[in-house]
């Protein structure tokens, strides 16, 4: 009996074929990327140039592991923030405890008297990131209703339709000024 050969399979299309399909589900499949916080990060400042800062224009934040809000040493619930940020900034009685206050020259507004409030936020290690991240909208939704209110104001419309010059002087009274400390282990209490 005679035995039949058996043929080759060609492979070397199957390698072209296998190519093209990686390359095709590489240029085709979207990459999730996580995105943190767009915020716009100080340049260096060396220390012997930092001013020294007076107690009264600081507001200690601080968030424990248990996402425990402490202001000042007080425990806050988190909806009061902003309006408690909003105070401390823009002091309008001169409370002797809230930022003090600094004149100086503003373009649209001639002089005006600015907060010389730092906001001083710190977290613990254990911190979930959604509860630092409540705390930096509530930090954040202080200045733009600040930023919001005084465009009304003063131009009588939105601080999102200003001109650029307008809303430079806008933050120029209203600048945002958020220190965030290391975190650190702080404890539940």
């Amino acid at each position: 009996m005679a035995r039949k050969e058996v043929q080759e399979v060609n492979a070397g299309s199957m390698a072209d074929i296998a190519f093209l399909l990686l390359i095709f589900f590489l240029v085709t499949t979207t990459m999730d990327s996580d995105t943190g916080l767009a915020t716009l990060l100080p340049p260096d400042v060396e220390q012997e140039d930092t001013p020294p800062i007076n107690e009264r224009n600081v507001f200690a934040v601080l968030l424990n592991s248990q996402n425990q809000l402490l202001v000042e040493g007080k425990p806050m619930r988190m909806e009061d923030l902003t309006e408690a940020t909003k105070e401390f900034i823009d002091n309008p009685n001169e409370v002797e405890t809230l930022s003090g206050k600094k004149t100086i020259e503003v373009d649209f507004f001639e002089t005006y008297e600015v907060s010389k409030g730092v906001i001083s936020l710190r977290n613990d290690r254990g911190t979930e990131y959604q509860a630092y991240l409540m705390v930096q909208n509530e930090l954040t939704r202080a200045y733009n209703e600040l930023r919001q209110g005084l465009a009304r104001r003063k131009f009588g419309k939105d601080y999102k339709d200003l001109e650029d010059e307008e809303k430079n002087a806008i933050r120029k009274i209203y600048p945002k000024r958020i220190s965030e400390a290391e975190p650190k282990n702080v404890g539940g209490n």
